[in-house]
C-alpha cells in the first residue's frame, strides 16, 4: 500500500491494485506544483470525494472526464454531477459499503458543511462524510473535514482502523490538539497521518503537538508527492 499526500486534504491511495484519488484538488492548490498534476493522477481508477468544497472538489467534474474514471461519494452529490455533468458515479450513503474490485469503502459520518459555488450562490447537494477503506489487511479511517465526534467510538468498534488520515489544521476542522484527543480517546491507530494543514497561514503549520500527544503511535508528517509505504 502506498499513501501519497498531494497537499492539503488530497491523497493518492494505491491499495489492492486500485489507485484512489481522494479529494483531488489540483488547480490552485499551493502545495502541488503544476508539473506534479500528471504524475499525481496517473493511473487513477476512481475518485473518492468527502464533500463538495472547492479545496476538495474544485477540479471536478473535468478531472473525472479527463481521466475517464468514476467518482465515488455521497448519493445526492453524485446524482447532481451525474445529471448536470454526465459523470459516471457510484453514489451511496452513510453506513453503506461499496466494493471497489476488492477494496471495501464504508461511508461514515463527519461534522462539517458542504456546498458548490454557482452563479446564483452556494448550492448544497448532499452532506459531508468520511470513509473507512479496507484492503491489503489494513483499514484506513479517512476523516474528511470534521470535528471530534462521539460517533468515532462506533467507527472504531465496527471497523478497528489501524491507520488514521486525520484533518488537523484547525479553523475549519479539528486542530492538532483535538485530532490527538480523538485518536487517544476513540481509536487504537498504529499510524496517523495529519492533513488539511500548512496550506494557508490561517491553518496550523506543524504536527509537533500531535506527535507529542501520541507517543505510542507512528505519526507521519507527510511530504507532498513522497509515497508512504505501509
Amino acid at each position: 500500500m502506498k499513501i501519497t499526500w498531494l497537499g492539503h486534504a488530497s491523497f493518492r491511495l494505491e491499495i489492492g491494485g486500485l489507485v484512489l484519488l481522494v479529494d483531488p484538488w489540483l488547480t490552485g492548490n499551493p502545495m502541488l506544483e503544476p508539473d506534479q498534476h500528471q504524475p499525481a493522477t496517473e493511473g487513477a481508477t476512481h475518485i473518492l470525494l468527502t464533500h463538495a468544497h472547492f479545496d476538495h472538489a474544485g477540479d471536478l467534474p473535468q478531472l473525472a472526464k479527463d481521466l475517464g474514471v468514476p467518482v465515488v461519494g455521497q448519493f445526492d452529490l453524485m446524482s447532481y454531477w451525474e445529471e448536470h455533468e454526465g459523470l459516471e458515479t457510484v453514489g451511496f450513503n452513510k453506513g453503506g459499503t461499496v466494493d471497489l474490485d476488492g477494496v471495501k469503502v464504508t461511508m461514515v459520518h463527519a461534522v462539517h458543511s458542504t456546498s458548490i459555488g454557482t452563479e446564483t450562490g452556494p448550492h448544497v447537494p448532499g452532506t459531508e462524510c468520511g470513509y473507512m477503506i479496507a484492503g491489503e489487511g489494513h483499514v484506513i479511517y479517512l476523516s474528511g473535514d470534521t470535528d471530534v465526534m462521539a460517533d468515532m467510538k462506533v467507527f472504531h468498534d465496527l471497523h478497528e482502523p489501524d491507520i488514521g488520515i486525520l484533518c488537523a489544521g484547525g479553523h475549519f476542522t479539528m486542530d492538532m490538539r483535538r485530532a490527538a484527543y480523538a485518536a487517544k480517546t476513540f481509536f487504537d491507530f498504529k499510524t496517523v497521518i495529519p492533513c488539511h494543514y500548512k496550506t494557508f497561514p490561517i491553518l496550523e503549520q506543524s504536527a509537533e503537538e500531535l506527535v507529542r500527544a501520541l507517543p505510542e503511535v507512528d505519526v507521519i508528517e507527510p511530504e507532498v508527492m513522497t509515497p508512504i509505504e505501509i
